[in-house]
C-alpha cells in the first residue's frame, strides 16, 4: 500500500471513529437527559407526583415539559455541557454519599434554592411571547415589569411562577380573596380590655374579637448594648459597647400571630393608599374609623407553612406601625414597636454572653472551614433558638422553643423583628454612655431589624446582631406601581411583636 493510500485510510478511520463518538456522545447526552434518568436519582417521591400535577405536564394545551428542559440551559447554549456534567456529578454524589431521609426536600421548594438549578433562559426558550392571547390585565402590567427590570434586577420567571414546574397547593400568585378563617373564630368575642392595675403579666383582651396577646411585665434596668470586639462573628455596627438604661415595659410573650394579624386586617383592610409619613410624622395618632389597612396580599403570605399562633410574616414596617396604632385605639393603652435598647435589653434577659443560653456562637455556628469536616454542635441551642439548622426553611410555633430568662419566647430566630429605631451603622458612636430609653438616630432610610430568622445561621442570632431593613430590595419583585406600602413581596422571615407602655399611674 502506498504512503498516500495509509494517509486516506487512517484520514477515513479517523473520520469514522469521529463520527461513531459524535452519535456515542449525542446519544449518552440524550439518555441521561430523560426524566426516568433523572429519577434515577432524584428518588424524592413526591417529586414526579407535584411534576404531573403541574402547569407545565397537566395543561389544556396537552404539552410536557421535561425536566432537563427547566433544569439545563437551552439545549446548543453556551455553557450547556458544562452545566450537564456539573449537575450531573453533584447529584452522582449526593445519591452514593448521602441519605435521603436526611435531604431537607422541604426547603428545596423554596424561591432562594430553586432559582439555584433553574435556568431563565430556559423559561424564555418556550415562553417567547409574554403577551400571549387571553392574558390578564394583572399578568400585562406583571410581564412589562419583568421586561423593563429582568437584567437591572435578575428578576426570573420562577420569580412569579414558583409552582409550574412542581405544583404546591399552597403557593399562589394573585391577590388574596376574603379574610383567612382564623384558629380561635368560633371563640367567643370579647367586649372589654384587659384592665391593669399592677406591674405584672397580663393577658390583652382586644374589643370586639376573640383574639387576645400575652404581655410579659419587663423590669427596668441597666445593660451594655452591642457586643465585644472578641465576640465571636461581632459585627463592625454592634460597638462601641455603651451602658444604657430602659425604663420598665410591657412586651408581647411571643411574636405577633396570623391569628392577631388577621382580626387587624379584617377590620380595617382597604383598597386605599395612606401614606406612611400620616403614622411616622410626629408620632401621629388616628380616629379608630379613620385607619386604613392593608390591602390584599398577592398570594398566600403565610407561605402555605400554616397560620394560628406562627408568627405573621412579610409585612412592612408600616403595616406593622400601623397595626400597633389599631390595637392602640382598641384597648386604650399604648402599643408600639419596641426601640433597638428595649428589644435587646428584652432578649439579652439580664445576661450580657452571646445568647440567653450558653454556649459559643463558633461552636454552634456552620461558617468556617473547618465546618466542612465537622457538624456544628446543635444540642443546645435548637431548643432554645428556630435558625437554619433546625427549621427546615420555615417558621415553628411558640411551643418549639424555651422562653428566656424575662420569660420571652423567639427573641432570637424564627423571624426577624422590627424596632422603631432608624438604622445606622455608627449608632452607638453617636449614642451617648449611660443613655436612658435611646430611641437611635432621628432619621433614615431603613429601619432596625433584629433577632435572625428561621433561615440564619446561628452567628446571626446573637442578642447584639443588628442589620437594616431592605426594603426596596425586599420589594424587587412587586409589579405595581405604586409598589405596595403593606406587604413586602422578597423576604418571608419578618415580623414584628409588640411593647405596650406602662400606665402613668403604675409608674414610681
Amino acid at each position: 500500500m502506498s504512503k498516500k493510500n495509509k494517509y486516506l485510510l487512517v484520514a477515513l478511520a479517523g473520520l469514522v471513529l469521529g463520527v461513531a463518538l459524535m452519535i456515542l456522545f449525542d446519544s449518552t447526552m440524550q439518555k441521561t437527559s430523560t426524566n426516568a434518568y433523572c429519577m434515577s436519582c432524584h428518588v424524592h417521591p413526591d417529586a414526579d407526583a407535584a411534576w404531573k400535577l403541574s402547569s407545565h405536564y397537566n395543561n389544556p394545551s396537552g404539552t410536557k415539559t421535561d425536566c432537563a428542559a427547566c433544569h439545563l440551559p437551552p439545549k446548543g447554549s453556551r455553557g450547556y455541557y458544562a452545566a450537564k456534567v456539573k449537575s450531573g456529578l453533584k447529584d452522582v454524589w449526593a445519591f452514593h454519599t448521602k441519605k435521603k431521609e436526611d435531604l431537607d426536600f422541604e426547603s428545596k421548594k423554596e424561591l432562594d434554592h430553586a432559582v439555584t438549578i433553574v435556568y431563565n433562559a430556559s423559561c424564555k426558550e418556550c415562553h417567547v411571547n409574554l403577551f400571549p392571547e387571553g392574558i390578564s390585565d394583572d399578568g400585562v402590567i406583571a410581564h412589562l415589569y419583568y421586561e423593563e427590570n429582568e437584567e437591572k434586577l435578575g428578576l426570573q420567571c420562577i420569580s412569579c411562577h414558583l409552582d409550574v414546574g412542581h405544583y404546591n397547593p399552597n403557593y399562589q400568585h394573585k391577590k388574596m380573596t376574603g379574610v383567612p378563617v382564623r384558629a380561635d373564630a368560633n371563640a367567643e368575642v370579647y367586649t372589654e380590655p384587659c384592665p391593669v392595675s399592677a406591674f405584672e403579666n397580663f393577658t390583652e383582651t382586644i374589643p370586639g374579637t376573640p383574639v387576645s396577646l400575652r404581655m410579659v411585665a419587663v423590669p427596668g434596668g441597666s445593660f451594655r448594648i452591642g457586643s465585644p470586639e472578641g465576640e465571636p462573628f461581632h459585627g463592625e455596627d454592634e460597638s462601641p459597647q455603651k451602658s444604657v438604661t430602659v425604663s420598665p415595659f410591657f412586651m408581647g410573650e411571643v411574636e405577633v400571630t396570623w391569628d392577631q394579624y388577621w382580626a387587624f386586617y379584617g377590620e380595617t383592610m382597604s383598597e386605599g393608599r395612606t401614606p406612611p409619613e400620616t403614622v411616622y410624622a410626629n408620632n401621629a395618632r388616628w380616629e379608630l374609623d379613620a385607619i386604613s389597612g392593608p390591602t390584599p396580599p398577592f398570594g398566600n403570605p403565610d407561605q402555605g407553612w400554616g397560620m394560628g399562633d406562627r408568627p405573621a410574616l412579610t409585612m412592612t414596617h408600616y403595616a406593622a406601625t400601623v397595626f400597633c396604632e389599631w390595637l392602640s385605639l382598641k384597648t386604650g393603652k399604648h402599643y408600639r414597636l419596641p426601640t433597638e435598647a428595649e428589644w435587646e435589653y428584652a432578649a439579652r434577659g439580664g445576661t450580657d454572653t452571646p445568647y440567653f443560653f450558653e454556649g459559643s456562637p463558633k461552636k454552634f455556628s456552620d461558617r468556617g472551614f473547618w465546618r466542612r469536616f465537622a457538624k456544628a454542635d446543635t444540642s443546645v441551642i435548637a431548643s432554645n433558638v428556630i435558625y437554619a439548622a433546625n427549621s427546615k426553611s420555615r417558621t415553628a410555633e411558640p411551643s418549639r422553643v424555651r422562653s428566656n430568662p424575662f420569660g420571652l419566647k423567639n427573641m432570637s430566630g424564627n423571624v426577624l423583628e422590627y424596632c422603631a429605631d432608624w438604622y445606622a451603622p455608627d449608632a452607638y458612636v453617636r449614642l451617648q454612655d449611660g443613655a436612658v430609653d435611646p430611641k437611635g438616630p432621628e432619621s433614615g432610610k431603613e429601619h432596625v431589624v433584629r433577632g435572625g430568622n428561621y433561615a440564619d445561621d446561628a452567628a446571626d442570632v446573637r442578642s447584639a446582631s443588628r442589620r437594616p431593613t431592605e426594603h426596596d430590595a425586599w420589594l424587587r419583585t412587586d409589579p405595581q406601581n405604586p409598589k405596595s406600602i403593606w406587604w413586602y413581596s422578597d423576604i418571608k422571615g419578618i415580623g414584628f411583636r409588640v411593647v405596650c407602655e406602662v400606665p402613668d399611674e403604675l409608674k414610681q
